[in-house]
């Protein structure tokens, strides 16, 4: 993957919020960052709870933060944890991303060390079930 100072923008914001992330009992702090289609970047980071179905991930955060600012969808996405494992979204939120974000997008999933995993979201999704399917 080549870096560009899109995608250096993007990590950055996800790192950077990664740090402010809410997650006083997995201690597991995850940032996403979404370039948009309004050519902004969003970004969000995970929010636990104490109560732990409550709590939020950081890619619907991020998607709540694109739709307030005025994005629409889904250009490209990073998401960063810790570890030298690539954080990839749970299964909720790529269904979260899928309502969002074209099948060709690129979801890139960082651990703190090591390489970024760089997969389409139809790669993370495959036979997913999307608006289109409900007329929209």
């Amino acid at each position: 993957m080549s870096t560009t100072d899109t995608d250096k923008a993007l990590f950055e914001a996800a790192e950077a919020v990664r740090a402010k992330a809410y997650a006083p009992y997995s201690k597991f702090q995850v940032g996403a960052a979404i370039l948009a289609d309004d050519g902004q970047i969003y970004a969000g980071c995970n929010v636990e709870n104490a109560a732990y179905p409550v709590g939020n991930c950081a890619e619907p955060s991020a998607i709540a933060a694109m739709l307030a600012g005025g994005g629409k969808r889904i250009k490209r996405i990073y998401v960063t944890g810790p570890g030298a494992t690539p954080v990839t979204p749970c299964g909720g939120c790529r269904q979260r991303i899928r309502e969002f974000a074209d099948l060709d997008v690129e979801v890139i999933s960082h651990g703190i060390e090591g390489k970024p995993l760089v997969q389409t979201l139809e790669q993370l999704l495959p036979h997913s079930f999307g608006p289109e399917f409900l007329g929209k």
